[in-house]
């Protein structure tokens, strides 16, 4: 985009916000002219190489490390905040003073690229991973809100995890043995599908000689070659978008295909493409379990198509793990209880059907199979006093099956 073009966009989008008060600069870096009155702006920041942090956000990186912080947040009006163990704490380091409308911008714009910085400006967030030192790795969501500029920083660690350390059954490695399929890791936003998946890959990369090509948005773990050969691309960086990126790896030659996240129609039906077509496709949704993903994945479609895709479904499917992270009993930390829904014939003749809700008592009945519900998990998580029977409560969507277990 040329100079005039980007200062012309601005201008539209800083005149479209007007009368909001506590709107936030749109841009702080990139114009040409004179800031006036009626559009300020803030004074350039210094560009680093890419992954490169200022020091005042390094003082804050370094603490949520210290502290064993899972994340970090940069919120206007609000203290720096870091999430331990689930809760979230003060950061020291902040020195006690709330943030102000632009201070996640002005922490993080040193290490933005051009692109990315206009990515920002055009479409309110961007996604970037950082190497820090010996801090490690973080990934970024930069992001506006009515308040101004903020940001969520989630620490990654340097070592990708075996299941039985995430507190998974190992038996979901099984899942990676199957030369095609869809194997679907499912959550809420920060329930650890990332790492599952992660350490899906690890056990192919370290047991089995496949091509594995990731793509994520942005790259969190990072997979050395092992007996396998990875490939990884980061969306906005190596490719457009998961689908672009999609398509692009069904001529790469690939056994294993993970997708960070099945959020549109064409990266959807292209991940169905692929696993019908002799890949193992591994991918995440936002979906809290087997019923409600199943039935994400055909309402992103239209409804003259859902038919057909229900028939797609119920052929690709192999296997969806729904998890999420329960408070531990002691306050120390959090532990994962799952569901895991395997593709029997069942399962594919409800999902040809449409008859979702009947998913639930074919989990209940296919423990032979290996499957497990969400209550199955949380009673045993109670009965071992790794959480206390009033948190696995309020995360069991049906209560009465657990009270039933917990008798």
């Amino acid at each position: 985009m040329e100079t005039e073009d980007l200062n012309r966009l601005i201008r539209s989008l800083n005149s479209a916000g007007e009368g909001a008060a506590d709107d936030p600069p749109l841009v702080e870096h990139v114009r040409d002219e004179e800031p006036s009155a009626s559009s300020p702006v803030l004074a350039p920041a210094p560009l680093l190489a890419e992954g490169e942090v200022s020091p005042r956000l390094a003082a804050l990186l370094t603490e949520t490390v210290r502290r064993g912080g899972t994340d970090l947040l940069l919120v206007p009006e609000s203290v720096p905040v870091l999430r331990l163990h689930g809760a979230l704490e003060p950061v020291a380091a902040a020195g006690g003073e709330p943030l102000g409308t632009s201070s996640a911008f002005d922490l993080l714009a040193p290490s933005l690229s051009a692109e990315r910085r206009r990515r920002y400006l055009a479409e309110g967030a961007v996604d970037l991973s950082l190497r820090v030192g010996a801090l490690g790795r973080f990934r970024v969501n930069l992001h506006r809100t009515r308040r101004g500029t903020a940001a969520a920083i989630r620490v990654l660690p340097r070592k990708i995890p075996a299941l039985a350390e995430l507190g998974l059954p190992e038996s979901l490695y099984d899942l990676t043995k199957a030369a095609r399929g869809l194997v679907l890791v499912t959550g809420a936003t920060g329930s650890g599908k990332t790492t599952t998946l992660a350490a899906l890959v690890d056990r192919i990369n370290r047991t089995s000689r496949r091509h594995v090509v990731t793509i994520e948005d942005p790259v969190e773990y990072e997979h050395e070659h092992g007996t396998s050969v990875v490939e990884q691309v980061e969306v906005g960086v190596d490719a457009p978008s998961f689908a672009a990126a999609l398509v692009a790896a069904l001529r790469q030659d690939p056994d294993v295909i993970l997708v960070g996240e099945m959020r549109d129609l064409e990266t959807t039906r292209a991940a169905l493409t692929a696993a019908e077509t002799g890949h193992l496709v591994l991918a995440t949704l936002h979906t809290n379990d087997v019923p409600q993903t199943v039935n994400r994945i055909t309402d992103i479609f239209p409804a003259e198509q859902q038919g057909t895709v229900r028939q797609q479904l119920s052929l690709a499917l192999s296997a969806v793990v729904c998890q999420q992270l329960v408070p531990r009993s002691d306050g120390k930390g959090r532990v994962v209880a799952t569901e895991v829904l395997v593709a029997t014939d069942a399962v594919r003749a409800h999902i040809r059907r449409g008859t979702f809700h009947q998913l639930h008592t074919e989990l209940t009945l296919g423990r032979r199979f290996g499957m497990v519900t969400m209550e199955d998990s949380l009673a045993r998580l109670v009965k071992s006093g790794a959480v206390t029977e009033a948190e696995a409560r309020l995360r069991a969507a049906h209560p009465d099956d657990l009270a039933a277990l917990l008798r």
